[in-house]
């Protein structure tokens, strides 16, 4: 039997400690640091090299945190390394990520595969295959989490979703397979993680009569923070410290 009792209730810092003006950058080895020592879980990306080494960052693209016009995957790793965070530290990898948090607190995980499913899940449980902390994977791809389940069915799975409405280039039907996540019934996902923004909403509704977890991203005030709480089970915070309050 799985325990999510730590998704429930846990503090989860989004992307780490990481401050708005980037001093203390998202994803960062500072940004783990202080969220370990203010005893919070971690919320976390991955993204693949071109040579196929797991890395910590959420971008597909280098823009946003370099302005630099390059994709993760069209750089290897000694080449992404060369680009520096504001604390002037590079960009992680997983390996190094593990070797911090060394099990001190749980871990939120999401896999961000850009058409590269197989590849990097393989390469993502090739890294945790030896790390012996508790730990949750999810992600905005139905694909991955049935990887999951097929594969690794003793790790907790998660179903990122939303309602896609900015997403101009996806269609109607697939906004509507997504925002239901009607994939479901195939991946058989732990819990699931739903945009603020989109909640409370129907779908969410009749997924937490049967008893699953259902937390969001990301509250930004602790008004942000109780409202979730009051509707469902927990919400990955950032650029606050949320108080610890049970609200329901």
């Amino acid at each position: 039997m799985k325990d999510l009792t730590w998704l429930k209730e846990n503090l989860i810092a989004h992307r780490g400690l990481h401050s708005l003006d980037q001093s203390v950058p998202e994803n960062s080895l500072e940004s783990f640091k202080l969220a370990i020592e203010s005893g919070y879980s971690i919320e976390f990306d991955i993204n693949l090299t071109k040579d196929d080494v797991v890395v910590v960052f959420h971008d597909f693209n280098l823009n946003r945190m370099f302005q630099v016009n390059k994709n993760i995957d069209e750089l290897t790793y000694e080449e992404l390394k060369t680009y520096k965070l504001k604390n002037q530290e590079h960009v992680p990898t997983l390996k190094e990520v593990l070797e911090l948090i060394d099990g001190k607190i749980p871990i939120l995980i999401e896999l961000k595969p850009h058409g590269h499913v197989k590849k990097l899940c393989k390469a993502f449980m090739k890294v945790m295959e030896n790390y012996h902390g508790t730990y949750a994977a999810f992600s905005f791809h139905p694909s991955v989490v049935y990887y999951l389940k097929k594969h690794h069915k003793d790790v907790i799975r998660g179903q990122i979703s939303e309602y896609f409405k900015s997403d101009q280039k996806m269609s109607k039907i697939a906004k509507f397979f997504m925002r239901s996540m009607a994939f479901n019934i195939f991946t058989k996902p732990d819990f699931i993680s739903y945009g603020i923004y989109d909640m409370p909403n129907k779908y969410l509704d009749k997924l937490k009569k049967k008893g699953i977890t259902i937390i969001s991203y990301a509250a930004r005030s602790q008004n942000d923070f109780d409202f979730v709480k009051t509707h469902y089970d927990n919400v990955v915070f950032e650029y606050f410290d949320p108080e610890k309050k049970v609200l329901k």
